[in-house]
């Protein structure tokens, strides 16, 4: 069974947009500090990393799939500079409403489990919305919340690399 950490995308590996609008080219694309550090520590300790992602902005026409497709291999050349990588990407076309893979409903995660077997008890989503700490719960893994005050996640943490530390040292791995 795989150890899977879930990460939501916008405001846990990169910085968001503003209010109401979306990361929709390369050029918006800017990865937070140390998430290649961070990741690359989850992929020497045998995690798999998946990112899911709602991308309503595909929805909207102000993106494409192609536009998605670019931003990623974007975070890919960034995290290949650390010998980091993720493991499969996963996200949400769709407006509110229309699927059950937007996230809180569980698809994204449902569709990494179709090509993995995945350890529930030893996986986590990381987000920063209700929505990423919903979906992670319903689907049954541990949660935890990018900022503060978030009471339904299992542990809140100020960034990707602290939660990462936390997981590591929780689940007994090395900091390589």
């Amino acid at each position: 069974m795989e150890k899977v950490i879930f990460l939501d995308r916008d405001g846990v590996i990169n910085s968001r947009a503003q209010e109401h609008e979306y990361i929709t080219c390369r050029e918006q694309f800017i990865v937070l500090e140390l998430v290649p550090e961070a990741v690359a520590l989850l992929n020497r300790n045998g995690f798999k990393v998946v990112v899911v992602s709602n991308q309503r902005g595909i929805a909207r026409g102000l993106m494409t799939e192609e536009d998605l497709k670019i931003i990623h291999r974007k975070l890919d050349q960034v995290l290949e500079k650390k010998n980091a990588h993720i493991d499969y990407y996963f996200h949400c076309p769709h407006n509110i409403g229309e699927c059950d893979c937007r996230k809180p409903e569980t698809g994204l995660l449902q569709k990494a489990e179709k090509i993995m077997d995945i350890d529930k008890s030893s996986s986590y989503m990381i987000g920063d919305s209700e929505s990423d700490i919903l979906a992670g719960r319903r689907y049954g893994v541990k949660t935890i919340f990018i900022g503060n005050g978030n009471k339904e996640a299992d542990v809140c943490s100020n960034t990707l690399y602290d939660a990462v530390k936390y997981i590591l040292k929780i689940e007994r791995a090395v900091l390589l």
